[in-house]
């Protein structure tokens, strides 16, 4: 009794000590004795975390860790992707509003443009009205209106009267001589048109029905632009000599552009050439070189791209009717002229029927003028020239003569040589012409037409012009 009295004291002191409950056992010692035992858990045991508690723990901080820096990396790139986006935003938002005003600079630009073209197409109205319409003279009393000691044939003419050299356009008073009557003002205004376009003199024979001498080229005037790149550099014309079905109003036209360039437009006539509506669009079996093509008697003749070769393509059974190799002519840029492009044959068109203008080695780059059978493409005759093709912007066949412009970017240049067929002789001329656009790649004459027709930086455009009485 006292035994367990004992232990039932220790056992309230230890339980107050360890503030918890205590465990009892009882059990058979090896030797089956009656054995009692008590177990008691210590204050500062119970108070620490197990070892695989302390693992969880850990485990848990980490994996806390981990979703806190994915948060935060979570949320710095939410933050930067929002700030890109607004970058991206504003940019846009620049490249946009300078679009807007690319596009109304474009539309101003246009519009004057326009205006300009209208004012210049009314003042060639204006000046050819001034032409067609006679003089109207008032000779003054004490004043004759001419000197009659100026007889037809001394060589001297009423244009000298109008126009001197050094005269600008300004210096209207400065025209005035005391040989002359003004009481009209339409010929005061009929004359300044004279002054700033000359008529060739009579001395000159001018006669534009004939097939004399190149005298005088007239302004550029403006049929249509090119609607595209692609139109930049081309080829347009009209069949001197037209074959049914297609009339001689029907326009054709090559955009050079391209490394397969193939599409022939033809056009029902000039109106709807200038409106850009063609009725006919054929696809040419082999592409073409450049912008030296022509039309003659019904058939397009070109140069086959890359090759010397001679296409005649037939228009009316749309298939090729001829070809022939041109013997020793560059291509390719051997010898093209001044501008590039590939011009080194160049057909062209006239009175005496169809000749191409090329060079060879042997005639180390000057122009060499054969005249082609039409049917068969076979060289009839050639005439070796001294005008290195090289070094001239273009040329053109009138009346078996051959003339070359000096330059296809001025705005002002000559007609600076020719060569007679007939004779074999060549000679320096200087006759006015000029490159409204600052980019010439074609010219060609139409003999049906007494035109030039050229192609002018995306300008399709034609030229009048005159000729002296074939001597």
């Amino acid at each position: 009794m006292w035994f367990l009295a004992v232990m039932w004291i220790s056992c309230l002191l230890v339980g107050t000590q360890a503030q918890s409950t205590a465990s009892f056992s009882r059990g058979n010692d090896r030797n089956r004795r009656c054995q009692y035992t008590f177990t008691v858990d210590s204050p500062t045991e119970a108070s620490c975390p197990s070892t695989a508690s302390s693992a969880e723990m850990e485990a848990l901080k980490s994996r806390l860790g981990l979703v806190e820096a994915l948060i935060a990396r979570l949320a710095g790139g939410e933050a930067s992707g929002t700030e890109a986006q607004m970058g991206l935003r504003t940019a846009y938002t620049q490249v946009i509003g300078e679009r807007d005003r690319l596009q109304q600079e474009k539309a101003r630009l246009s519009q004057q443009v326009e205006q300009l073209q209208q004012t210049v197409e009314q003042l060639q109205r204006e000046a050819e009205r001034l032409r067609s319409r006679p003089c109207t003279q008032q000779p003054s009393q004490s004043v004759p209106l001419y000197d009659s000691s100026l007889q037809p044939g001394t060589g001297t003419s009423h244009s000298h009267l109008v126009s001197r050299p050094g005269r600008t356009q300004g210096e209207t008073s400065s025209l005035r001589e005391s040989s002359w009557s003004y009481g009209s003002p339409a010929y005061q205004e009929f004359k300044a048109e004279v002054a700033e376009f000359p008529a060739p003199r009579p001395e000159d024979n001018v006669d534009s029905r004939g097939c004399g001498e190149l005298l005088w080229v007239g302004q550029p005037v403006t049929h249509r632009k090119a609607d595209g790149i692609a139109g930049r550099y081309g080829v347009w014309m009209q069949d001197p000599e037209a074959v049914s079905p297609y009339g001689s109003n029907m326009v054709w036209r090559i955009d050079t552009v391209g490394t397969e360039v193939r599409q022939l437009y033809g056009y029902e006539d000039m109106d709807q050439f200038s409106r850009g509506f063609p009725t006919k669009v054929l696809l040419l079996p082999e592409a073409v070189e450049s912008t030296g093509a022509a039309m003659y008697r019904g058939s397009l003749y070109y140069q086959r791209r890359r090759s010397r070769t001679l296409i005649r393509y037939e228009l009316v059974s749309e298939s090729v009717a001829a070809r022939r190799e041109l013997p020793h002519a560059g291509f390719h840029g051997q010898f093209p002229y001044s501008w590039g492009g590939y011009t080194d044959i160049d057909f062209a068109v006239d009175e005496k029927g169809l000749w191409v203008i090329y060079s060879t080695n042997k005639a180390k780059g000057a122009i060499v003028v054969s005249q082609l059978d039409p049917h068969s493409l076979e060289v009839k005759k050639s005439w070796e020239t001294n005008i290195r093709k090289t070094t001239v912007a273009n040329a053109f066949m009138i009346c078996g003569r051959l003339y070359t412009v000096g330059s296809y970017a001025s705005p002002n240049t000559t007609v600076n040589y020719s060569f007679d067929t007939t004779t074999s002789q060549s000679k320096a001329i200087a006759v006015p012409f000029q490159n409204r656009h600052l980019y010439n790649s074609m010219i060609d004459y139409n003999p049906a037409q007494k035109k030039l027709f050229a192609w002018d930086n995306y300008y399709m455009v034609s030229y009048d012009i005159r000729l002296g009485k074939q001597q």
